[in-house]
């Protein structure tokens, strides 16, 4: 066929007919919104059919929709028996999927991104700098700040970041969430907290966003380009002073692709109920301060089942309608998981913990605003 010769010089009557053909597709995929485009781009190749990089879409006027589906105390025993089965209950397919990769283990959680990827999927990996028994509360541990930047444990960041790069296709990684907590081993409420090195400059913070480059420099060095970096905190700070607030922790633009933040309302009996909108709102406002541009992601949100406080179906049915109003909000993952707790009591955050908390959930995910594959492109 000759090429089509977008001037209008020559008359080719193959090329206009393959012109207004691509016009046809482009008007029916701006009129169907984004599951439309996925059926097109959802499938990325696979790791050995090509060398031209795959790189996920930013949604234009949808967000794609993840969940966390109770995988075990490590966060990382993924089946496709549970991820089918929470689809089924909520009545959508999930774009994103996400697991833990915890440093205790010193491995590469490859089994869990292939189960993922063939389910048509994104991973998004929480890498934790934590060692075991994985309790918190606890202070730094063998994988403490210090020496991960002391290179201590670069052996295991190129190992992972070597498996990563074979691996080839997109997965989001959260290095280090929560870091403006003070029930993680790497907060930085644990290095010093406030205390000033200098104008504005606090130790936690800064030894936090030290590691934070520390790895991403040698992930990227080592050629792993299919990582897309998380900036993951806390939505609100604790302590809540100012040297341990978001923007104090944040890395640089350079090493951060997407910003994101935990939501949560109700998990624990002790806690006063609060409603979606405090939850969501001014937390939001405040991520999108540290970056004008970057995409926003709600990378873990939800809340548990307290009949005698609060209606847990009104809150999630109210916290869709509102993320509905953040436009540069680009996914959303529900954290979906069961526990108990040291007082005996049980924290259930499933979207299954009542019918009411469940139909909730799926009327509000079937709203096509949430796109429920990967876009690539």
């Amino acid at each position: 066929m000759e090429k089509l010769d977008l001037t209008g010089n020559r008359h080719n009557p193959s090329a206009e007919i393959l012109k207004a053909i691509r016009l046809c597709l482009a008007i029916t995929l701006i009129a169907t919104g984004c599951r439309e485009q996925s059926a097109h781009f959802a499938t990325p190749p696979s790791s050995a059919a090509s060398e031209v990089p795959v790189h996920l879409a930013i949604p234009d006027q949808c967000a794609y929709t993840g969940a966390y589906m109770d995988f075990g105390e490590g966060e990382d025993d993924v089946t496709l028996e549970q991820i089918e089965a929470f689809e089924q209950a909520v009545g959508k397919h999930q774009a994103i999927i996400a697991s833990g990769s915890f440093w205790g283990e010193q491995s590469f959680p490859l089994r869990n991104l292939e189960i993922i990827t063939r389910h048509n999927a994104i991973p998004l990996i929480y890498w934790s700098p934590w060692d075991r028994p994985y309790v918190e509360e606890r202070g730094p541990d063998r994988f403490s700040l210090d020496a991960i930047v002391a290179g201590k444990w670069d052996a295991y960041i190129d190992s992972w970041a070597a498996q990563a790069k074979i691996f080839r296709r997109p997965i989001f990684v959260a290095w280090g969430l929560e870091m403006n907590g003070t029930w993680f081993p790497w907060s930085g409420y644990f290095y010093a907290g406030g205390k000033e090195l200098s104008e504005s400059v606090y130790a936690g913070p800064d030894l936090y966003k030290k590691a934070y480059r520390y790895v991403v420099d040698r992930v990227r060095g080592a050629g792993a380009k299919n990582i897309i970096w998380v900036f993951h905190i806390q939505n609100y700070s604790y302590p809540p002073d100012e040297w341990n607030q978001p923007k104090e922790y944040y890395p640089g633009d350079d090493y951060v692709d997407w910003l994101a933040m935990s939501a949560y309302g109700k998990q624990f009996r002790y806690e006063k109920w609060v409603s979606a909108s405090d939850v969501l709102t001014y937390a939001y406002d405040d991520l999108c301060a540290i970056n004008s541009k970057k995409p926003v992601m709600f990378a873990e949100w939800g809340i548990g089942e307290f009949p005698k406080v609060g209606d847990k179906a009104e809150w999630i049915a109210e916290a869709f309608q509102i993320m509905k109003r953040f436009s540069r909000l680009k996914a959303a993952v529900f954290w979906s998981e069961r526990w108990q707790n040291d007082d005996g009591t049980y924290s259930n955050l499933r979207v299954t913990s009542s019918p009411r908390a469940l139909e909730a959930y799926r009327s509000g995910v079937a709203d096509p605003f949430w796109q429920d594959c990967p876009i690539y492109r």
